[in-house]
């Protein structure tokens, strides 16, 4: 049992790592080659944070755990609009801009249901993967296609900036030691999380829901806390909702693909209809006034605890 505890933490440490060394390496050789802020944090910093529920999905998947592989991605984005989001609400109150609203924040939520229909088989196929993926590669051409001045809040033109320049060959090797560490942070990961569910009576679901999913958000967590504390809520509001959004469409659409994931009653019941509420009362509170206030920060993050409490009750 202390082993697999350590496993865990040792998981932990080592996907933040990655993620971190991945995300930052990944930045500086988009600098390199010009790419635009916008496109590095739709499609970088937005993958990059959401690596480390890859690997632990993919890993889980084909050790034979689909329910931490489905857990972690449904705990992932409860975690990301309850926990991290409200916390960072709690920091800084922000606002959001309309178009986004209609874009980013609405496209989520049809993301969201949609991939409840393709599990309604109790399995998540080949076939089902490949149209998530498609959906998310469709979504990221028409972002690039237009995409407006209201997207340049997605990542800070400062953050990006200050980044210095770095060879290409040695930027590569940081990308590469990024995804190493990501893969073998996975695998410890998902090895303590399963021994811990078996040894504590508690089933893979609920570990995947709740330590797999927040370990792995672990990214998101730092990244938006200290974005809140420097005053940048638009970096926090665009990069989980980003996040989410990949979350559903490329981790579940690339696992699928490399292995159909068989998908349990519970979580396409109770799970499924956490995610999605927490998804539905955002755009609630976005919708009332385009703006996220300490109260409602609050309330999500009691949401979160009050899933996270149903869940081991």
């Amino acid at each position: 049992m202390l082993l697999a505890i350590l496993l865990l933490f040792l998981g932990v440490g080592l996907l933040y790592a990655g993620g971190d060394l991945l995300v930052d390496n990944s930045i500086r050789l988009a600098k390199r080659f010009n790419v635009s802020n916008m496109v590095v944090g739709l499609t970088v910093v937005a993958f990059g944070t959401s690596c480390p529920e890859l690997a632990a999905s993919m890993a889980a998947a084909l050790s034979g755990s689909p329910d931490i592989a489905i857990g972690n991605v449904f705990g992932s984005n409860v975690a990301n609009l309850g926990l991290i989001l409200g916390l960072s609400a709690l920091i800084l109150p922000f606002t959001v801009t309309a178009a986004f609203l209609r874009r980013e924040v609405a496209f989520m939520v049809f993301a969201t249901l949609l991939v409840y229909p393709l599990m309604v088989g109790g399995r998540l196929g080949r076939l089902e993967g490949l149209v998530l993926f498609l959906l998310l590669l469709g979504f990221v051409y028409v972002l690039l296609r237009h995409p407006g001045a209201e997207d340049e809040h997605m990542v800070a033109a400062s953050d990006l900036d200050a980044k210095t320049p770095r060879p290409i060959w040695l930027a590569s090797l940081g990308v590469l030691v990024g995804v190493g560490l990501l893969v073998a942070g996975a695998k410890a990961l998902v090895s303590g999380a399963v021994t811990v569910a078996t040894a504590m009576g508690v089933s893979e679901r609920v570990v995947g829901f709740t330590v797999v999913a927040l370990g792995t958000s672990l990214p998101e967590l730092a990244a938006s806390v200290v974005a809140a504390r420097r005053g940048e809520g638009d970096i926090v509001m665009g990069n989980l909702v980003g996040s989410n959004i990949f979350n559903l469409l490329c981790i579940l659409g690339l696992t699928a693909l490399v292995v159909p994931i068989p998908v349990s009653p519970a979580s396409m019941g109770v799970d499924f209809g956490m995610m999605l509420g927490t998804a539905v009362l955002l755009a609630v509170f976005l919708a009332w006034n385009r703006r996220l206030s300490r109260l409602e920060g609050a309330v999500l993050v009691l949401v979160y605890l009050g899933c996270t409490w149903f869940l081991y009750s």
